[in-house]
């Protein structure tokens, strides 16, 4: 399962607190695994189309929501033969921390996505006012009326407010999610340790399976071999973290180089530019 080039590509740029697309695509080569810098909400409308989120594959019904956190890697496999169509919010993280309290904190369910289950499949009555409150968006979107901008806002914080409720609220199994739970206790482990060295050795031991074995099985599951998803993984976050304005050196340490001039070469084969350049190029999120 060779689903790549060289590494995971970053798609969008999202520069406002969020945006609505209505798309529809037939195109199976237009999709490979990516990443983005902000979180995205899927809204399926149809197609036949299985979703790949860090090595969860998700077969998805009609009116499915998918919540993909920042940072996670994903992608759809789709049937060429039939349209994909789905409905799809960005939304800036830093737009969300605005109005974030101890019990009130809007990200709570991208946290939950990224942790445990990233599909929300409504019941009927929560499927219509969800419909409701999305459409009633996408329309304001597309008004320039007086206020138009604090409706939108108004609508759209409606809208995440309601998924968070049903995500808090949503204790069953999706019966239509695959993945390897050891490969999935890897995964988590990874991304809680990307300042450490992260040897296969270790990496082995810590879900007993024989090194050969694991990467082998990494691959297969997530199409990837597990040191570059590692180098990915590590690249991803520096970047997070230079645009936050952290030192390049205290970067270097929080994402697990063996030392600066290595990060230095990985952050500019990946980005194009050295991470200075790359800082001064970024505003400050």
């Amino acid at each position: 399962m060779d689903r790549l080039g060289n590494d995971y590509s970053q798609r969008g740029y999202l520069k406002e607190d969020f945006r609505l697309f209505h798309l529809k695509d037939q195109n199976k080569d237009a999709f490979s695994l990516h990443y983005h810098t902000f979180h995205k909400i899927v809204f399926f409308l149809s197609g036949q189309v299985t979703y790949l989120i860090e090595g969860k594959y998700y077969k998805l019904k009609p009116w499915d929501i998918l919540l993909v956190a920042k940072n996670q890697i994903h992608m759809p496999i789709i049937d060429p033969h039939e349209p994909y169509e789905r409905m799809v919010l960005w939304v800036n993280d830093a737009f969300l921390q605005q109005d974030k309290e101890e019990d009130n904190n809007l990200l709570s369910c991208f946290h939950i996505a990224s942790q445990k289950k990233n599909i929300l499949r409504l019941y009927e009555t929560d499927l219509h006012a969800t419909k409701h409150r999305l459409y009633a968006l996408k329309d304001a979107l597309s008004d320039q009326a007086f206020g138009h901008y604090t409706m939108n806002k108004c609508l759209f914080l409606q809208l995440i407010v309601w998924l968070n409720r049903y995500y808090l609220g949503a204790d069953a199994p999706i019966a239509d999610v695959t993945y390897d739970e050891r490969i999935e206790t890897l995964i988590h482990y990874i991304n809680h340790h990307l300042d450490e060295p992260l040897r296969i050795d270790q990496l082995a031991d810590t879900v007993y399976l024989n090194k050969y074995y694991l990467m082998h099985l990494f691959k297969e599951q997530i199409g990837y071999p597990i040191h570059r998803y590692i180098l990915e993984k590590r690249l991803i976050r520096a970047s997070s973290l230079v645009r936050e304005g952290v030192m390049l050196s205290e970067v270097c340490d929080r994402c697990g180089f063996g030392d600066y001039s290595s990060f230095v070469r990985a952050f500019k084969k990946k980005f194009g530019v050295s991470p200075k350049r790359y800082a001064k190029s970024m505003p400050i999120s």
